[in-house]
């Protein structure tokens, strides 16, 4: 049987369609992709994430054990600050990538749900010599995405705290309905926003509360249209542990100066030498979608391969992001896809496709 999140029972009630993801029932979309999409650029998005693993480490080697897995330098974050990073395999592909935010006590890392089980055992076969203990927090938390412009004013009046300052990539400790909630200014949309975690017990007083406020419940569907016109990448898609950081374009999350991690040295050589691949944006002629895996080709050759791709309803344009080989990797180069056998005109462009002023 799928997983649950604490407001699945709301989904169905309110017409959610209902997938499954990564082993747990989530809604793909409400009325539809579009509408949720324009919602979150115009107004503000309501997503339930309680899927994605919140793992709590803490102890005295906290700091030390995870800067000893991950390719970002968090060694410098103070409380409330939060980094991206990924989590790499000794060859220097990519486990998963993660959000690694920095308390008073402890740490706290946001890893894909897919990769739930196989991060909490990576973690737990380098944990020897380190004075920690990491806890799984996935089920007795919940997580919910408040995304769009209008974001802070719906949320604000239901947190203890003020959260209209919060920088971008920092959080605070607060509670909202007196329950204890992290409320953090992170997102995954390209629009400003914040992501709540919260007792379980406590989302779906949090949901309706929202919901009732104006904001507009938003699903797995039109989150991937968003990310995409962002230009983000999602694991499974641009990122798999074949792939490294530096081909991926992460190279800002990768610091290597004085630092050993898995495949740090990997990366080094490659950081050195260059990638062969490099991960790149396309904007396709016409409205054939370009799925992921099909190839992409230069005077009939296959030359890469496209990861994924959507018709973007901010741009109205055919978009995807694609893996080229890196002497064809220029802004401007004139490519095509195979789509059903028939090759479509694609030219790459500079990433992000779509910028919030």
């Amino acid at each position: 049987m799928a997983l649950r999140t604490p407001c699945y029972d709301w989904h169905v009630e309110h017409g959610g369609r209902m997938v499954d993801f990564a082993g747990w029932d989530m809604p793909v979309q409400y009325t539809s992709i579009t509408d949720e999409h324009h919602a979150v650029r115009n107004n503000c998005g309501l997503f339930d994430v309680s899927h994605m693993a919140r793992l709590k480490i803490a102890g005295p080697d906290d700091s030390q054990f995870i800067d000893s897995l991950i390719t970002n330098d968090i060694t410098g974050l103070k409380p409330g600050e939060i980094r991206y990073s990924l989590m790499t395999n000794t060859l220097g592909g990519v486990l998963d990538d993660i959000l690694v935010y920095r308390f008073e006590d402890d740490f706290m890392m946001v890893v894909n749900a897919s990769n739930r089980e196989k991060i909490i055992d990576w973690l737990a076969r380098h944990q020897s010599g380190f004075d920690v203990v990491v806890t799984d927090m996935t089920f007795e938390r919940a997580m919910i995405a408040v995304q769009g412009p209008n974001s802070v004013s719906l949320l604000a009046p239901l947190v203890a705290d003020p959260i209209a300052s919060l920088k971008y990539y920092t959080g605070i400790k607060t509670s909202i309905d007196f329950s204890p909630a992290l409320v953090s200014r992170t997102g995954y949309t390209g629009e400003d926003g914040f992501e709540v975690i919260l007792p379980a017990n406590k989302a779906l007083v949090l949901w309706e509360a929202l919901i009732a406020s104006g904001a507009h419940a938003a699903g797995l569907g039109c989150r991937d249209t968003l990310r995409l016109e962002a230009g983000m990448p999602l694991y499974g898609h641009e990122l798999n542990e074949s792939i490294d950081p530096l081909s991926a374009g992460l190279g800002f999350a990768v610091k290597l100066d004085n630092r050993h991690f898995p495949g740090s040295k990997i990366l080094g050589n490659v950081k050195q030498q260059g990638p062969n691949v490099r991960r790149v944006g396309l904007e396709l002629s016409g409205k054939r979608i370009a799925r992921e895996h099909a190839a992409v080709l230069k005077d009939g050759a296959d030359v890469g391969e496209v990861t994924s791709g959507t018709f973007s309803p901010t741009l109205e344009k055919t978009i995807a992001m694609a893996y080229v080989g890196v002497e064809l990797a220029t802004i401007g180069n004139d490519l095509q896809v195979d789509i059903r056998g028939t090759g479509v005109d694609a030219k790459i462009v500079k990433l992000p496709f779509y910028k919030r002023g």
